[in-house]
Formats: structure tokens, C-alpha cells, sequence
């Protein structure tokens, strides 16, 4: 196979795993290593990929993916990450989910809840949950982000400080190995943090993907947040940190 016909490849098995390794790469393509990593590097001088030690991962920074191309990244991972929030999630309660599309797929799994009363700043999870019609929908308002559908800024994060909610759904476009929970955008930040301080208790929505990227603005640790759904174990000194935090880690299978 030719490296005008691998490149595109290797992008989509990055955006799907996060990662992608030389020598799984090799071997999936039949070629040597040394080709892969002339691959890996072509890629990187052009800002599609980052190189890492044994492979690369996408390129992270100051700038968040587009929002089209992150619904298809790993979206098996995140269905299945949604299913499993969505049971501990109970009727009959009030609850926030917040900008991202695994909230998104969180909204879809609950479709058949009854007597909730859901708010957002996310206009996608509101359209979503238009099917549901035993869901009361509450939008926060804010200066409205067209390029996913988010609600931001102070009016948002005002609207949400007259709330105690029940249960608080939250996403996030990274994970630190410390445990530091970012994202991208400082205003988007200080709407999460209003959610966390206005939630009895807190939801966490990653999958693993966000273990390889980085971003510049912390929203909380997971020493903040009661339970964290993904789809991959944590690295073992982080998942120790969260026992000693009490955060629960519910590590769902696709």
C-alpha cells in the first residue's frame, strides 16, 4: 500500500483509538517499521499527528478538534461509557449535562427516563432530549458557540448558580496524568466549575482518547468529581490517587 493511501488511514485509526503505535501499524499494513515511522513523521511536520515514544497521538495544543470530527472519534467508547452513566442515573430528579458529545450520547440514553428536569448550556443535548417527553428542559442561555451548539460566558454560568441540582453530567477535552480534568476554552472552564459547585454530585464522561491530549485551562482535579466513566483503566498511580480521593472509576466495555 502506498503512503498516500496509509496517511489518511492512520488518521482514522488515531482518531478512533487516540493512539497509534509503529509497530501495530507494521503490522497491519505489512511494511517495516522504518516505513511507519517515515509515515509518523510526515504526518507530524504537517500537524496531523504528534510523535510519542513507540508511536503518535493527536496533536493537542491550545486549540480543540473540530466538533464534526470528534463525534467520530471512538464513538463506540463513548456509547458505551453513556449506557453505563446513564444507569446510575435515577428518575425523578433534577440533573445537569453540560458541552461535549459524550453529554450527548449521555441525553441519548435517557430518552426513556421520566420526570426529569434537565438544564444545559448545550443546545444539542436539549434538541436530543426533545424526544422525551417526561423531561422538563431548561436552557441556560449565554452567548451561543455555533460550532457545537455550547452556551458560554457569564450569563450562562449565572443561570446555573440558581440551581442546586441533583446530579451534574460533566465532559472534558483532556485528562492529565496528575488527574487535573481541562478543556480548551477559560470560558467554557468557568461554566463546569459553577456546575460542579452547584451539583450534589458529579458525573464525569471521558474516554480514553482524552488520556493522550492536552489543554491549557483546568476546570477541576478528579479529587472533585464522585464518579469517572471511561472505557480504558487509568495509568496505576492515577488510579490509586482516585482510591485515596474516593472518586469511583467505572471503566466501561464496548
Amino acid at each position: 500500500m502506498s503512503q498516500s493511501f496509509r496517511h489518511p488511514e492512520i488518521l482514522e485509526i488515531a482518531r478512533r483509538e487516540g493512539k497509534v503505535t509503529v509497530e501495530g501499524l507494521a503490522e497491519r499494513f505489512g511494511v517495516t517499521l522504518q516505513t511507519i515511522r517515515r509515515d509518523l513523521s510526515d504526518l507530524a511536520e504537517v500537524g496531523r499527528l504528534e510523535r510519542v515514544h513507540g508511536g503518535a497521538v493527536l496533536p493537542s495544543g491550545t486549540t480543540n478538534i473540530g466538533y464534526e470530527e470528534r463525534r467520530t472519534i471512538n464513538p463506540a467508547g463513548k456509547a458505551a461509557i453513556a449506557r453505563a452513566c446513564a444507569a446510575t442515573i435515577p428518575n425523578d430528579i433534577s440533573i445537569f449535562l453540560n458541552i461535549g458529545t459524550s453529554t450527548e450520547a449521555v441525553a441519548r440514553e435517557l430518552l426513556h427516563h421520566t420526570n426529569l428536569m434537565v438544564v444545559t448550556n448545550n443546545m444539542n443535548v436539549a434538541n436530543i432530549l426533545v424526544a422525551n417527553p417526561d423531561c422538563e428542559i431548561i436552557v441556560t442561555g449565554g452567548l451561543l458557540r455555533r460550532a457545537d451548539g455550547g452556551l458560554i460566558g457569564n450569563l450562562a454560568a449565572d443561570t446555573i448558580r440558581q440551581f442546586k441540582f441533583d446530579m451534574a453530567v460533566i465532559g472534558c477535552s483532556a485528562l492529565d496524568p496528575d488527574g487535573d480534568v481541562l478543556d480548551y476554552d477559560i470560558q467554557e472552564v468557568s461554566v463546569s466549575r459553577a456546575i460542579l459547585s452547584q451539583s450534589r454530585k458529579s458525573l464525569l464522561v471521558a474516554d480514553h482518547t482524552k488520556f493522550s491530549r492536552s489543554a491549557p485551562a483546568k476546570i477541576a482535579s478528579l479529587s472533585e468529581v464522585d464518579t469517572f466513566f471511561t472505557d480504558k483503566a487509568l495509568s496505576p498511580p492515577l488510579g490509586a490517587s482516585c482510591v485515596d480521593w474516593g472518586t469511583d472509576v467505572v471503566i466501561c466495555d464496548a
